[in-house]
């Protein structure tokens, strides 16, 4: 059961047991929630294993609190409303209905890797999945076992992957490589341009409508960056007016970035370990000729003792 207190428009839930108990918690940290695209339901899921579904008009409402068989990665709301695809580390994706808000899950389709993400096309006709393993699978909603295609090229996990409103034949994707594209809407190709360093760790970028593109950094002295593109390059913006002002209200409410600061990145072990199997192999052949060479002095050794005593038998 689930308890809703309302205080100045601001929500909190509390999770009951059938007894009437509270439930154990644990940390309560949200994974990964959606808007509708109408923004009239609103879906949550936490490390607790559960989905939680909301209706936002005429005002909030819990329709559902459902378990989940794994703690989920991703979730999306489908575009006519009816259902929530839900992604989880084991590789799978359930499906769970929003019309039947009480009613258990369904699996769609699986991986055999982690999940990162998943998405869905305008018109709810494909489902977009992508993976640790590099791998970004395309397939049919009302068949997800009728895969038709795959997405290759990426080095690294694809953590996040995003249909192109405008563009709904087309895709952007991102992955353990950060690097910026441009999209050519006459070729309707994506070109390399360009490939930002930051001096401290990244938490977040999102571009403006006007071709800006804003970095979230891990630096209280420059928290916020600002990036234009001047003559197909991304140049970095110090004196804009809204940066400026921006950076300052992040400066002084720093504090509610602390507790981020210095944590481990939910990414770093999600990178391919590289093992040197060379220097490894080179290293065991050093050891075991060493041994063998130790080995021969002790048999030399032996028979120079052997023979020694041969010499001193004859010779009484």
């Amino acid at each position: 059961m689930l308890k809703a207190v309302h205080e100045k428009n601001i929500f909190s839930f509390l999770y009951f047991r059938q007894d009437g108990q509270p439930a154990v918690k644990a940390s309560d940290d949200i994974l990964a929630f959606a808007f509708s695209s109408s923004g009239g339901y609103f879906a949550l899921t936490d490390d607790n294993k559960r989905l939680v579904l909301f209706r936002t008009k005429p005002c909030w409402e819990c329709l559902s609190v459902r378990s989940v068989v794994r703690r989920c990665t991703s979730l999306i709301i489908t575009a006519a409303e009816d259902k929530i695809l839900v992604a989880d580390k084991s590789g799978d994706v359930y499906s769970y209905s929003i019309t039947e808000p009480q009613k258990a899950g369904k699996i769609e389709l699986g991986h055999l890797s982690l999940l990162l993400d998943v998405a869905l096309s305008p018109d709810d006709q494909y489902i977009l999945t992508a993976d640790r393993d590099e791998k970004i699978r395309v397939s049919l909603t009302r068949a997800p076992h009728n895969i038709i295609s795959f997405c290759l090229g990426h080095r690294e996990f694809v953590s996040r992957i995003f249909v192109i409103p405008n563009y709904p034949d087309l895709m952007l994707s991102a992955s353990g490589v950060f690097y910026v594209f441009q999209f050519d809407a006459a070729t309707q190709l994506l070109n390399y341009r360009h490939q930002i360093s930051l001096k401290r760790k990244g938490w977040d970028i999102a571009f403006e409508e006007t071709g800006g593109l804003w970095i979230l950094q891990e630096d209280k002295e420059a928290s916020l960056l600002l990036y234009r593109p001047v003559d197909g390059h991304w140049q970095p913006v110090a004196d804009d007016k809204g940066l400026m002002k921006m950076s300052k209200y992040l400066h002084d409410n720093w504090t509610m970035f602390e507790g981020s600061v210095g944590t481990e990145s939910c990414y770093s072990s999600l990178y391919k370990a590289s093992f040197d199997n060379m220097a490894i192999y080179l290293q065991k052949k050093e050891e075991r000729l060493q041994q063998q060479q130790k080995k021969r002095k002790e048999l030399q050794h032996e028979s120079n003792r052997q023979t020694k005593k041969i010499r001193t038998r004859e010779s009484s």
